[in-house]
């Protein structure tokens, strides 16, 4: 494993000009937005660096963006890997690997997500403060590389509460509304049954989702600072379901984007 990221690291390495110090992974239906943001962009496809998987969802690009926002140099995953489609843990887990080695200091997670809160509605923002992992393995699991973090990281504040703080002063400034939740992560690819959204409000989860928490404790063992909004693209509601298409999730996605990219813009701003 070490060798892999070594030799992913040293590939990208030889083409830039200029280091990363923030990465940012977007999720499904969200980056035309953010990448017509970055100046000066260099494109590397997954499938040209040693030991990348290739993602293979369709909305997913399946590029890293490299170039300037806010004056800061950033990373951009346009396209995310899935424990679903059939990856292991540390193949997800290698692109943020990557990102350390790189020197990365932040990472900005966007992903679509359900909404399992009957007080909010599809199209809203959610700010993760802590998630639930429900997903069958974690990418920490196995030997344990001092170079990316300790055999137990703490997990207390997986989520930089200074970030936090930023995004929502300035959603509160920009008239953005953005509501602090739990995130539960679940493997899919079927997505829930009316049983599992009981179950998962039951035990504390705001929203649901097929990623991000892999990224996260990746990111957080290495000694990233993370911070992730969901765009909520469908309402789970047990009592009343509705069947969901991913075209839908795609353009509830979209139709969000806008607000996504000035959250994370002038965040990266602040930094």
């Amino acid at each position: 494993m070490l060798r892999q990221v070594k030799e992913a690291t040293d590939f990208i390495k030889r083409r830039l000009k200029t280091m990363p110090e923030v990465g940012v992974i977007l999720g499904t239906g969200l980056g035309n937005g953010f990448i017509e943001a970055v100046k000066k962009p260099t494109i590397i496809t997954y499938n040209a660096i040693p030991h990348f998987p290739i993602s293979t969802v369709a909305t997913h690009k399946g590029q890293l963006v490299f170039g300037e926002v806010s004056d800061k140099q950033v990373i951009i995953m346009r396209g995310r890997l899935h424990y679903y489609e059939g990856y292991t843990m540390h193949q997800i887990a290698l692109p943020i690997r990557v990102m350390k080695m790189l020197g990365v200091k932040v990472l900005l997670v966007s992903n679509a997500a359900g909404n399992l809160n009957p007080a909010w509605k599809k199209g809203e923002l959610m700010l993760l403060n802590d998630h639930i992992n429900l997903m069958p393995d974690n990418p920490l699991r196995g030997e344990n590389y001092e170079v990316f973090g300790p055999r137990f990281p703490d997990m207390s504040e997986p989520y930089s509460a200074t970030l936090q703080k930023k995004l929502l002063a300035i959603a509160a400034k920009k008239k953005i509304k953005l509501r602090p939740g739990v995130y539960a992560a679940v493997q899919g690819p079927s997505l829930e049954t009316r049983a599992e959204y009981r179950y998962l409000r039951t035990i504390g989860a705001d929203a649901v989702g097929m990623s991000t928490v892999p990224e996260v404790l990746t990111a957080h063992h290495a000694g990233m600072a993370c911070c992730a909004v969901s765009v909520l693209t469908n309402d789970c509601n047990a009592d009343k379901p509705v069947a969901v298409k991913l075209e839908h999730i795609v353009k509830a996605a979209e139709k969000a984007e806008k607000h996504l990219v000035t959250l994370f813009t002038e965040l990266i701003t602040s930094l």
